[in-house]
């Protein structure tokens, strides 16, 4: 279990709400695209970033985050990321909602400067997203490397919600209305890989493409 600590204790909602480790982490492996919550010269800023996971920290890109961290040494910030399930439709609109998975993170981020570190924190971004493409493609080089801001978040202060099921008014008075409710999923899928305008003739998509793209 997670440590409930003031910034990941549920106040509304807490029947949604979780600090069970394997629900992070199911959470974070879903997904590739977190949204990074930081205050820049003293304007917050919600930045979208892929990210990698290794169980124990959150890699992600960084120069908004590192700019941040160079002017407030300490401060801390906050990564959400959100899966959408369905959509909860409902006899009256009160009642409608979303079916979805959350996870939020909480800490100081660490700008890693360290070669190894680096490079296998890269390596996370780029397999959580399309695993198999990092050991396919060409690795940074040391120039795109020190280009590169890259930053850590320890997962030990973080929080889940999950919302499933039906909506909730079907035992009340709007079950007389006759009309329809019930859950409208939302399935993301992958299509068919398409080529760079660029590519040769007879350069064919990897395996890992085309098996994750359906082709």
């Amino acid at each position: 279990m997670l440590p409930e600590t003031d910034r990941t204790r549920h106040r509304r909602l807490r029947e949604q709400g979780s600090l069970d480790r394997a629900q992070l982490d199911a959470v974070l492996e879903a997904g590739f695209v977190c949204h990074l919550g930081v205050v820049v010269d003293g304007v917050p800023m919600v930045v979208p970033t892929v990210y990698g996971s290794d169980g124990r920290h959150l890699y992600f890109h960084g120069s908004v985050a590192s700019r941040s961290l160079v002017a407030s040494p300490g401060a801390a910030v906050c990564v959400t990321v959100t899966h959408v399930d369905g959509l909860v439709l409902a006899r009256s609109v009160f009642e409608h909602g979303v079916n979805y998975r959350s996870a939020m993170v909480y800490g100081v981020p660490r700008l890693v400067t360290d070669p190894e570190e680096k490079l296998a924190g890269l390596r996370l971004l780029t397999e959580q997203a399309t695993p198999g493409q990092w050991d396919y493609a060409r690795q940074p080089n040391r120039k795109e490397l020190a280009a590169t801001a890259l930053l850590a978040l320890s997962l030990e202060e973080a929080s889940v919600k999950i919302r499933t099921g039906a909506p909730d008014d079907g035992d009340g008075p709007d079950a007389a209305l006759g009309i329809w409710a019930g859950v409208l999923p939302l399935k993301p899928t992958w299509g068919a890989p398409e080529a760079d305008p660029l590519l040769p003739a007879g350069i064919a998509p990897p395996p890992h493409i085309t098996a994750r793209g359906g082709a």
